[in-house]
């Protein structure tokens, strides 16, 4: 059994260290096939872009050696040595367009003394990158690896000076086009493609194979990639928790599993939170990486009044995959771009009038540690709910849903909202929805946000155990008002035929104090 690792990244000290490697090469030889190819990758962080660049590196390095037992080993491949330009900014922490420039001309001045030139560093990044680029390119084809490029983008998205670091990264990547003719191979990767006037104009020479179906499961784990090289450590699970193997399968896909980069393609696992669950022998619990990006989701959700479970329901056309702009950056797009959501399926929709379809992408989260690192990050950003506290509160919010006892729930959702701070609340109805959708969702009840009926929409229903509750919200106006729109417009008839117990709430918030100010509940008879 080999030992894992979830700290190493680069491919030549995991296999001389003899970590266990899921071979991938099979996906990189046909990168690396063609006499001349350039391509672009998006994957979340930690997600094995990083081991992928570093791979390519030993390959265009010659070390053969290093892939023995390997599907690649035994391709016809020349091995042939190439001058490698690998310019990793995963380890940037840029804060200004100084600092970037200062970052950039740092890494081209160590790669130069690798490559035994001489750099003029007193000049722009991009002049920099272009003189090196030429002159290693003099001498034979060049090798290119440009690794999370867009990090000090996505690192200052809320910095006023990020079309500034945008603008510097712009003309330094548009050397990769204009020295095509000198290059062997380039391969470029990170989380997001910004896409028109940003980053990628001057990059419409690369090949996208983020959404290819031949690449869709090239980072990551399948199901069967996790039963032949983790079966040992899973039989190991089985026995020591007396379960079936069913089981173990069951829920570690209920974890870890449900990423999908292609409509029709498998879904495969997180690499990293796969490999701390089994380094913590099994435990199942929330490995979810968390990256600066995550507060400026949940701020940007704030400004936006986004209300994330009503955006897994509602489908996007393709053009939502390729719009990632700083100028009109939105919440889901984001949430997609990080990894909280990813395709669940795709529909062939017929256009009214007309012979054509148009495709419709529905998203939702890949699976239960996700779900529940955005659920948490939500209340912790919002409430600074965190720790035994919040424990005892879902605990005693779990049982009071099941039982019925609003006057229980209710209390318990006061105890979070009563700890957000003035500053971050928003005097919007849909925030304190969303708050209350994300809080459900967490505890793993059944939530429905703004469910459609034939005279209008349902803010939320919720079911637990026995109980169905049909709840309308209302800001600064009577609790009355919102059970009487209930009623009035029968939104609890669709579920008459349920058999479970109908509860109907009414429940007005009061932007003043920033919690439920009253509410009114009864049940439904028949």
């Amino acid at each position: 059994m080999k030992d894992l690792t979830s700290s190493v990244y680069t491919f030549e000290k995991l296999i001389q260290g003899d970590f266990l490697y899921v071979d991938k090469t099979e996906y990189i030889w046909k990168l690396i096939q063609p006499a001349y190819a350039q391509y672009f990758l998006s994957r979340p962080r930690r997600f094995g872009k990083s081991l992928t660049v570093s791979t390519l590196e030993a390959i265009f390095q010659g070390q053969k050696e290093l892939f023995k037992g390997l599907a690649l080993y035994d391709k016809p491949y020349d091995w042939k040595q190439y001058p490698i330009i690998h310019l990793d900014l995963g380890t940037s922490d840029i804060k200004s367009p100084e600092q970037l420039v200062t970052f950039l001309l740092k890494k081209l001045e160590a790669i130069a003394e690798s490559l035994n030139i001489a750099l003029d560093c007193n000049q722009t990044p991009t002049a920099a990158f272009e003189d090196l680029v030429r002159a290693v390119g003099q001498r034979e084809k060049i090798i290119i690896l440009i690794d999370e490029y867009d990090k000090p983008i996505l690192d200052n998205i809320a910095n006023p000076l990020v079309n500034d670091i945008l603008s510097i990264l712009r003309g330094f990547y548009s050397v990769v086009k204009g020295t095509e003719a000198l290059q062997r191979f380039v391969f470029m990767t990170g989380v997001s493609k910004f896409s028109h006037v940003s980053v990628f104009s001057n990059l419409n020479n690369l090949t996208d194979i983020t959404m290819e179906a031949g690449f869709a499961t090239m980072l990551g784990y399948t199901q069967e990639e996790l039963e032949y090289y983790f079966g040992d450590r899973i039989e190991l699970l089985v026995e020591i928790n007396q379960s079936s193997k069913e089981e173990m399968l069951r829920k570690i896909k209920l974890w870890y599993n449900g990423y999908r980069f292609e409509e029709n393609s498998q879904t495969v696992y997180n690499p990293v939170s796969l490999v701390q669950f089994f380094r913590n022998n099994g435990k199942f619990n929330n490995y979810w990486f968390k990256t600066g990006t995550t507060r400026v989701l949940l701020e940007l959700m704030k400004d936006s009044n986004a209300d994330y479970v009503k955006t897994l329901t509602m489908p996007e056309t393709s053009s939502f995959f390729d719009s990632f702009e700083i100028s009109t950056l939105k919440p889901k797009t984001l949430l997609y771009q990080t990894g909280y959501l990813t395709i669940d399926k795709c529909v062939e929709n017929p256009v009214p009038y007309s012979t054509e379809t148009m495709t419709s992408y529905y998203l939702h989260f890949p699976n239960l540690e996700v779900e529940k690192s955005f659920n948490e990050n939500l209340l912790e950003y919002y409430a600074n709910f965190t720790g035994k506290t919040a424990q005892d509160a879902y605990v005693n919010l779990i049982r009071s849903v099941g039982e019925g006892n609003v006057d229980g729930f209710v209390k318990e959702l006061n105890s979070i909202f009563i700890n957000i701070p003035y500053a971050i609340r928003n005097d919007n109805e849909k925030y304190y929805q969303s708050i209350c959708c994300a809080i459900f969702s967490m505890l793993r009840l059944y939530v429905q946000a703004e469910v459609c009926t034939n005279e209008g929409r349902i803010d939320l229903v919720v079911q637990a155990g026995d109980w169905i509750y049909v709840i309308e919200f209302k800001l600064n106006k009577k609790a009355e008002l919102a059970i009487r729109q209930i009623h009035d417009k029968n939104y609890a008839e669709k579920y008459r035929e349920s058999g479970k117990r109908l509860m109907l709430v009414g429940v007005n918030f009061s932007s003043k104090t920033g919690k439920i100010e009253d509410y009114v509940y009864e049940e439904l008879k028949e």
